[in-house]
C-alpha cells in the first residue's frame, strides 16, 4: 500500500470515525482501523462490533492494499502534522512510513484478516433530511436513562411512517416525544437505537445539509450520509407504551418566554438541594412563583407574571430535568400544562409548528 492524501481531508474523517473505537477494549483489533486504499479512494472502519462506521477520503494512489493501524494514535499523528500532503506507504512486517514535510513516523499494524466484518446493507433506503434526524436525536437523547439495567430505555424509539416521523425517550421520571410530518411513501420502521448510536448519528449529521438514507434488516440499523454509512445493533425488548403517558386533559396552561423561564430556573436551581435538585412551582392568578424550598445553603424564589386565572397549583420538579428541555427550546414562549398538583406537566412550544414537540416530567414530592 502506498498513498498520499491531504491531511485536511483524512483528518476529518479520522475526527468522525474515532467515537465508535473501543478505547479499553479487552479485545485489541476494536482499537485499530481498518485502512483499505483501492483506486483514487481510502476505505476508512472502525467497530466496537455494535456500532461501525466506515467512510470514504479521496486519495492519490501508487499501490493499493490494506492495514489495521491504531486509531487514537493514528489521529494524534494526523492532527499534529502541518497543512501539506502525507504519503503512507507499507514496508515489511505490516509496518507503515508515514512522511509529511520533514515529519517522519513508522507504525505497527496488524493483517486486514484481524478485523472483524461489518454488516452490510442490500435493500431499500429511505430518504429523510439529515436536519430533521438531529432535531429528533437532540430533543430526545438527554432524556434516556443512564441505568445501564434498564436495558429498553437505553435508546430510544424511532418510527417512521408513510406520513410522519417520531423519536421517543424516557428515563421513567420524564419522557421526550417528537414527531416531524412527512411524505415518506411506503416507509415502515419502528426499532430502539442505542444511545451511543444516537450520539454517533449526531456527530455524522451535524457534518452535512443533505439526506440521510435510513435501511433496516432483521437486527441492524443502517444510516448513510453521502460517502459516510453508520451500521447498528438495534435494541430487543419492549418499550414501554408511552401513548399512556401522554397528558390527556391538562387544560390549565401558562406561557411564558422560554428566554425568561430558563433564567429563572437556572438562578432558582443554585439554591436547590445538591441531590434531588428540587424546585417548586406556584401557579396562581397572575403569576408563577419559581421557588427553591429553604435547606442550610438558603433559599430562592423569583416570581413571573403570567396571564393566568385558573385554579392555584402547586407541584415539585428536578430542576436538572426541566432545563434539559431548555438546551433546545431557547426562542419564542413555553407552554407549562398542567393537569393537577398530582399529574405529569408538559412542556411544549407554543410558536413551533415544524415539529410536534412534547416534554412530559412527573412531579416530585412536596
Amino acid at each position: 500500500m502506498h498513498f498520499t492524501v491531504s491531511k485536511s481531508a483524512l483528518l476529518k474523517e479520522l475526527n468522525l470515525i474515532q467515537g465508535v473505537v473501543e478505547k479499553k477494549s479487552t479485545i485489541p483489533i476494536l482499537s485499530n482501523l481498518l485502512l483499505e486504499a483501492k483506486g483514487s479512494e481510502l476505505s476508512i472502519k472502525g467497530t466496537d462490533l455494535d456500532v461501525a462506521i466506515s467512510t470514504i477520503c479521496p486519495i492519490e494512489s501508487k499501490k493499493g492494499g490494506a492495514i489495521c493501524l491504531q486509531a487514537k494514535k493514528l489521529f494524534e499523528i494526523v492532527r499534529s502534522l502541518p497543512e501539506a500532503e502525507i504519503e503512507f506507504k507499507q514496508g515489511d512486517n505490516d509496518q507503515i512510513a508515514i512522511v509529511c514535510e520533514r515529519s517522519r513516523f513508522r507504525m505497527a499494524g496488524l493483517p486486514k484478516d484481524n478485523f472483524p466484518e461489518t454488516p452490510e446493507f442490500t435493500g431499500h433506503f429511505t430518504s429523510l433530511p439529515a436536519e430533521t434526524l438531529r432535531t429528533l436525536i437532540a430533543r430526545t437523547q438527554f432524556a434516556i436513562t443512564a441505568e445501564e439495567s434498564r436495558y429498553t430505555l437505553n435508546g430510544a424509539k424511532f418510527e417512521i411512517h408513510s406520513d410522519k416521523t417520531r423519536m421517543v425517550a424516557t428515563d421513567g421520571h420524564r419522557l421526550s416525544y417528537v414527531e416531524k410530518p412527512a411524505n415518506l411513501g411506503e416507509a415502515s420502521l419502528d426499532v430502539l437505537i442505542p444511545k451511543k448510536t444516537l450520539a454517533e448519528l449526531s456527530r455524522l449529521s451535524a457534518d452535512t445539509e443533505e439526506t440521510v438514507e435510513i435501511g433496516f434488516n432483521e437486527n441492524h440499523l443502517f444510516f448513510r450520509f453521502g460517502r459516510r454509512l453508520l451500521s447498528s445493533r438495534t435494541l430487543s425488548g419492549q418499550f414501554p407504551n408511552y401513548e399512556l403517558v401522554l397528558p390527556k386533559n391538562n387544560d390549565n396552561r401558562v406561557a411564558i418566554p422560554a428566554g425568561q423561564l430558563a433564567a429563572a430556573l437556572r438562578r432558582v436551581a443554585l439554591m436547590a438541594d445538591e441531590r434531588s435538585h428540587t424546585i417548586r412551582f406556584d401557579v396562581t392568578e397572575g403569576k408563577v412563583t419559581i421557588s427553591a424550598p429553604a435547606s442550610e445553603s438558603g433559599e430562592a424564589n423569583e416570581v413571573l407574571p403570567v396571564e393566568y386565572n385558573g385554579p392555584e397549583i402547586s407541584a415539585a420538579f428536578n430542576a436538572s430535568y426541566l432545563l434539559d428541555f431548555f438546551g433546545v427550546i431557547q426562542e419564542g414562549d413555553v407552554l407549562l400544562e398542567f393537569k393537577d398538583s398530582n399529574s405529569q406537566t408538559q412542556l411544549r412550544s407554543k410558536d413551533e409548528s415544524d415539529y410536534d414537540f412534547r416534554y412530559i416530567v412527573m412531579p416530585m414530592r412536596l
